[in-house]
């Protein structure tokens, strides 16, 4: 058998447990959040820059409109943000975070230290970690690999 096709030698099998398992990790900070993961991920990016396009949300989470448009409009639901049309252009849709949604930011700053507790890694091991992986991701940005 050729070990190259070994499930356990496939990095992208190691990137999805991962990605499964952190995942589970932040779950029950969220929870009380009343957050699911994506849209703790919108709200890092309104607690950054608020009154933005869905099309800026979606670029800053590599998210099509298609499946932001669902979560937004869940979110606006639960009070954390109000959808408007941009006035310049009625076909831009604006997200502005709403006195509920800026209100939580402060309990979820505890998130991020909350979870590196569970990684089990030092500050620096944090840093060296992130470094590595945003290096990898920018080598696959500039990668046009085909079979």
């Amino acid at each position: 058998m050729n070990d190259n096709l070994l499930l356990s030698n496939q990095v992208c099998f190691l990137f999805y447990q991962i990605d499964r398992e952190i995942t589970s990790l932040y779950r029950p900070f969220l929870d009380s959040l009343g957050l699911t993961y994506p849209q703790y991920l919108v709200m890092l990016v309104l607690w950054e820059e608020d009154n933005i396009t869905v099309g800026h949300l979606g670029e800053r989470l590599a998210l099509d409109t298609g499946t932001i448009s669902p979560l937004v409009k869940r979110m606006e639901k639960a009070g954390l943000l109000t959808r408007s049309r941009d006035g310049h252009d009625e076909r831009v849709v604006r997200i502005m975070l709403t006195e509920k949604g800026i209100a939580l930011k402060e309990t979820a700053a505890s998130v991020p230290e909350a979870l590196a507790s569970c990684l089990e890694l030092s500050y620096e091991e944090y840093l060296k970690l992130k470094k590595d992986m945003t290096a990898l991701l920018e080598k696959i940005h500039r990668q046009k690999c085909s079979l």
